[in-house]
């Protein structure tokens, strides 16, 4: 569990900096942009690989149980990972379209989602531990942005090729993830 929380402590650490953006417009002016984006991540892969092989390695030794969730929030759990992972490919899928534009950050609000339904399926303390993390730095994270002079947000007019591509890739990593991805790669089924 120390690797866990070295490593969310690494990675929250460094995605936390960025929002303290006079400490970051000094370091940026200090070094350079390239340089410091070059550390940036290089330090986030680092936490990543560290929650990574850290949450592997809790799984390894034994979880530990801290309640027994009942059966149907864990398909709750299930709903409610599409929309997190539509929202997630909007992020980044262009043209913004009214997916993105709705849900102003839609990264951060697939990671509340994702964590909201992570706490509801899984009683463990290490998906605790991990899953409460991530849901308080995406809350923090949207705060600071709502606070951040100059942020404006188009308002897209219409659907987009970006929302379509959200939905078709978020509809498919859903499906993947049922049919045994998230096996594959967590080592727990999401289907019992």
């Amino acid at each position: 569990m120390t690797e866990l929380v070295l490593g969310l402590a690494v990675f929250l650490g460094v995605h936390g900096f960025t929002t303290l953006r006079g400490p970051r417009t000094a370091l940026i002016g200090r070094f350079g942009e390239v340089p410091y984006k070059i550390v940036y991540s290089l330090a986030a892969l680092l936490g990543f690989y560290l929650i990574v092989a850290g949450f592997g390695a809790y799984r390894a030794r034994g979880m530990v149980p801290v309640w027994d969730p009942p059966a149907f929030l864990r398909h709750i759990a299930l709903l409610l990972m599409w929309p997190s992972l539509v929202l997630l490919v909007a992020a980044y899928a262009r043209p913004a379209g009214i997916i993105k534009t709705r849900a102003k950050h839609p990264m951060l609000l697939a990671v509340k989602i994702w964590a909201t339904a992570h706490l509801l399926a899984n009683g463990d303390l290490g998906t605790m531990v991990l899953s409460v993390a991530l849901l308080a730095w995406a809350v923090y994270a949207r705060i600071t942005l709502k606070r951040r002079p100059g942020v404006v947000l188009a308002e897209a007019q219409g659907w987009t090729m970006g929302d379509w591509i959200a939905l078709g890739l978020g509809t498919a990593a859903w499906a993947a993830f049922i049919g045994g991805l998230h096996r594959a790669l967590i080592g727990v089924g999401v289907l019992g």
